[in-house]
C-alpha cells in the first residue's frame, strides 16, 4: 500500500504543512493501456491506486487545481470524484423549510458512500458513484460509471472532515484562497449553473458558508500535506511540485522499473483516444483499420529510435555544417503471419526499400502447444536488426517460438525488437522475464 505522505519530501513526518507561494521560484508500449497491464503486475507490491484528496473553501479553485493536475498526469489512468455528488437528498419536511437548510455541514454528505466507493477503487472495481441535482436537492436516478484507475483524485469542502476518508488518502492538498474572492467565484457560479438569485447567494452564505467553513472546514488545514495558495487562480509551481511527487509514487511500480527491456511509447489523448476507437465494439471497420495503422506507424516510428545510429556531419544548402545522425543499416522485418502482416506497410513507409520476412506459428489446443508452419527470411537475417511484428502480444507463445525460429538462423536475442500494439501480462512477462528470452526487448502500443 502507499504509505501516507507527509508533505513532498519522502519520509518526512506525518501531518506536517507544507505551503507552496506561487512566488517559489527496450520494447515500447503505446502507454493508452499500460496502465491495465501496471495495475495486474503489481497486486504484490501495491494495494490500489493512489488516492488524492482536495479541500478548500467553496469555490476555493479546487475543481481547478485538480484539473491542472489531470492535464499533467495526462499520461496515467486517473479519475476524479467530486463530494458534491455525495449530497443526501432531502427529507419532505426539509424540503419544506429549504432556504434554512445548511449544505454547509458535515451531516449533509453520505460519508458512508464515500467511503464504500473509495474502497471499491481501491479494489479495483468499477463503481456508480451517484449524481446530485442541486435545482430539485436530491439525487439524480442516474449515476456516473467511473472504471478503475491508477490515480483518483477526490475533492470536497468537508473532505478532510472524516476519519474513515482521511485514513484512504494518500496525499492531502488544501486549496487556501481569500474569503473575498471565493464569495465573489460563489455568486457568479450559483447565479450561472445553479438558477439561485444574487441575494439568495449572499445569505445562504453569511449565515451558513462561512460560519461553516471557519467551523469545520478551516481547521482541517492542519491535516493537509500540500497547502496551495490560489487567491490569483494559478500557482504553476505548486502543481508542478505536486504531479512530480505523484510520478515518484507512481514510477515505483512502472513496468519498465520490472522489466528492463521494456519500452513504452510515451502516452498522450491521441494515444489514448485512438486505443478507445479500436477497441469500441460499434466501431466501423474503416474507422478500426485507420486508427489501428495510426498506432502502429507510432510503434513503428517508436522502435526504430531504438536502433543504433552513429553520428555524420552533413553540410547544409547555405555552406554551414550540421551535426546529424546517419539510419542504422542493416534492418529488416518479420511479420508473424496473419495479423503481422497488418505492421508491414508502415515498416516500409519508415525504412524505404527494407526486407520483409514471414513465419507462421500454427497454435493447437488453444494456446498451448505451438507449431513451424512455413519461414521466409532474408538470407542473411543473421547480421541484421529485426523488427518482430505481431499486433496483439496474448499469452507470447507464438511469439517465443518466432523468437526460437530466428536464433536458430543466427540471430542474437539482442538483435530483436518485438512490435505490438496490444500486450497481456503473461506476454510482457513471457517475453521481458530474463529466464525466458533473456535479451529481447519489447515494444508495445499498449500493455
Amino acid at each position: 500500500m502507499y504509505e501516507q505522505t507527509g508533505g513532498l519530501a519522502v519520509g518526512s513526518p506525518p501531518r506536517m504543512n507544507k505551503s507552496i507561494s506561487a512566488d517559489t521560484n527496450i520494447a515500447s508500449t503505446a502507454a493508452g493501456s499500460l496502465a491495465e497491464v501496471a495495475a495486474q503486475a503489481a497486486v504484490t507490491t501495491r494495494c490500489g491506486p493512489f488516492i488524492i484528496g482536495v479541500a478548500g473553501g467553496t469555490a476555493s479553485g479546487k475543481t481547478t487545481v485538480c484539473e491542472r493536475i489531470m492535464e499533467r498526469l495526462h499520461d496515467q489512468r486517473l479519475v476524479m470524484i467530486s463530494m458534491d455528488s455525495f449530497y443526501r437528498g432531502l427529507t419532505e419536511d426539509e424540503m419544506k423549510n429549504v432556504k434554512s437548510y445548511n449544505f454547509d455541514h458535515p451531516n449533509a454528505f453520505d460519508s458512508e458512500e464515500i467511503v464504500k466507493v473509495l474502497l471499491a477503487l481501491k479494489r479495483g472495481e468499477t463503481v456508480e458513484v451517484p449524481e446530485y441535482d442541486f435545482c430539485t436537492h436530491q439525487r439524480s436516478s442516474e449515476t456516473k460509471q467511473v472504471n478503475p484507475a491508477d490515480v483518483v483524485i477526490i475533492e470536497g469542502i468537508l473532505l478532510f472532515q472524516f476519519d474513515e476518508i482521511l485514513s484512504l488518502l494518500n496525499m492531502k492538498i488544501f486549496v487556501d484562497t481569500d474569503d473575498d474572492v471565493r464569495l465573489a467565484r460563489r455568486i457568479q457560479r450559483d447565479t450561472v449553473s445553479r438558477g439561485r438569485d444574487v441575494q439568495g447567494v449572499i445569505d445562504q452564505y453569511t449565515r451558513f458558508v462561512k460560519p461553516m467553513f471557519e467551523n469545520f472546514c478551516l481547521p482541517t488545514k492542519r491535516v493537509a500535506d500540500v497547502i496551495i495558495p490560489w487567491a490569483r487562480g494559478d500557482n504553476t509551481v505548486a502543481i508542478d511540485l505536486i504531479v512530480q511527487h505523484i510520478r515518484t509514487k507512481l514510477g515505483r511500480n512502472d513496468l519498465t522499473r520490472i522489466y528492463s527491456n521494456l519500452d513504452v511509447l510515451p502516452g498522450n489523448y491521441q494515444t489514448r483516444g485512438m486505443h478507445t476507437i479500436i477497441r469500441d465494439v460499434t466501431v466501423g471497420k474503416s474507422d478500426f483499420a485507420f486508427y489501428s495503422d495510426r498506432l502502429i506507424r507510432l510503434v513503428v516510428e517508436h522502435g526504430l529510435g531504438n536502433l543504433p545510429f552513429k553520428e555524420k556531419i552533413v553540410k547544409t544548402p547555405s555552406g554551414g555544417k550540421y551535426v546529424g545522425l546517419d539510419f542504422c543499416s542493416g534492418i529488416c522485418g518479420v511479420s508473424i503471419i496473419r495479423s503481422g502482416e497488418a505492421m508491414e506497410n508502415a515498416l516500409r513507409a519508415c525504412c524505404k526499400g527494407v526486407k520483409i520476412g514471414k513465419i507462421l506459428i500454427h497454435r493447437e489446443n488453444g494456446d498451448e502447444a505451438v507449431k513451424l508452419i512455413y519461414e521466409k527470411l532474408p538470407k542473411d537475417i543473421a547480421n541484421r536488426k529485426v523488427l518482430l511484428m505481431d499486433p496483439i502480444l496474448a499469452t507470447g507463445n507464438s511469439a517465443i517460438q518466432a523468437i526460437k525460429v530466428l536464433r536458430s538462423k543466427g540471430v542474437p536475442e539482442a538483435n530483436i525488437l518485438f512490435l505490438t500494439i496490444i500486450a497481456s501480462p503473461p506476454g510482457i512477462d513471457a517475453l521481458c522475464s530474463v529466464r525466458k528470452v533473456p535479451r529481447c526487448s519489447l515494444q508495445s502500443s499498449v500493455t
